[in-house]
């Protein structure tokens, strides 16, 4: 089992920043990709930001040159670095781990809220 636990959503004001992060714990497997993704209401969940264990990143269009997405393997630690923050970046960003040798499930933090309001 692995657990995902993510901090530093809040409201952030147009134009703002916020950094989030998302510690895994149990059973690590060291080749594995880490990514966010965000659920606006009445909205599919969709992939913000993703970076592999050897630190491939694959951004979403729509957050491309602002989100900014970093990783520490030796704390098993992902990070979501989000500048010129814009209203329709509100949403749930959820945390997500999946082990790709060998290949297993997709692992979900509890979710943590953005919103960007003035």
């Amino acid at each position: 089992q692995v657990q995902l636990v993510e901090s530093g959503g809040g409201l952030v004001q147009p134009g703002g920043s916020l950094r989030l992060s998302c510690a895994a714990s149990g059973s690590i497997f060291s080749i594995n990709i880490m990514g966010w993704y965000r659920q606006a209401p009445g909205l599919q969940r969709e992939l913000v930001a993703a970076i592999t264990s050897g630190d491939t990143t694959n951004y979403a269009d729509s957050v491309r040159g602002r989100f900014t997405i970093s990783r520490d393997n030796a704390k098993n630690t992902v990070y979501l670095q989000m500048n010129s923050l814009k209203p329709e970046d509100t949403a749930v960003y959820y945390c997500n781990y999946r082990p790709t040798m060998p290949l297993g499930r997709d692992y979900w933090g509890q979710g943590t809220q953005v919103t960007v309001s003035s």
